[in-house]
């Protein structure tokens, strides 16, 4: 990547023309919060109430100085329903960006060819209304996506059987908008990817 200069005041891929950058992650702290939400240009989602036993570990957020947080994620760790520890990544992001389809390991910037095209395979709630999201082929992860105001969503989650956290009565909260007691634990090393 090239950074800004003379000639362009955007970040450049020699791939991908103009990008937004991924910014180092955030600690899992109200600090990290703070700086991720006074920047988001998009929601910062979180499932509230929490599932039983998990934690936040974690914000990233991709764009600069001149176009703020373009795409965010917040990173949760916590038992898997079939057993053993899992991460969930739920990742908010403008069109274009790439963010929640690099999680998901996928090479292209969104979902794909065909995406939305059949009967959804999980729903999350947002401000009481039901969300639907589609299953997106993963290699390691069980990924989903969808649309939520205006953005895509991704829930991005390791390893793939921990998919199944996606069956619950999940109910998404903006954190620009809300000021949750959010309890925090260790750094998500997925957030580097």
């Amino acid at each position: 990547m090239t950074p800004p200069n003379a000639w362009s005041s955007a970040w450049t891929c020699t791939v991908h023309g103009e990008v937004c950058p991924l910014r180092p992650p955030r600690r899992p702290c109200a600090e990290g919060l703070e700086v991720v939400r006074a920047t988001a240009r998009v929601p910062v989602w979180v499932p509230w109430p929490l599932p039983l036993g998990w934690l936040v570990t974690g914000f990233a957020d991709a764009g600069d100085e001149r176009s703020g947080g373009r795409a965010v994620a917040v990173a949760l760790s916590g038992p898997s329903p079939v057993g053993g520890p899992a991460d969930l990544v739920l990742i908010a992001e403008e069109p274009g960006i790439g963010l929640g389809a690099s999680y998901a390991g996928l090479p292209g910037p969104d979902p794909g060819d065909g995406f939305g095209t059949s009967a959804p395979d999980a729903k999350v709630h947002i401000d009481g209304h039901p969300l639907p999201l589609w299953a997106v082929p993963g290699s390691d992860t069980a990924a989903f996506a969808g649309e939520a105001r205006g953005n895509w969503l991704w829930a991005v989650l390791w390893p793939a059987p921990a998919g199944t956290l996606m069956l619950e009565d999940l109910r998404l909260s903006d954190l620009r908008e809300a000021d949750l007691d959010l309890p925090y634990g260790a750094a998500c090393p997925r957030l580097g990817a």
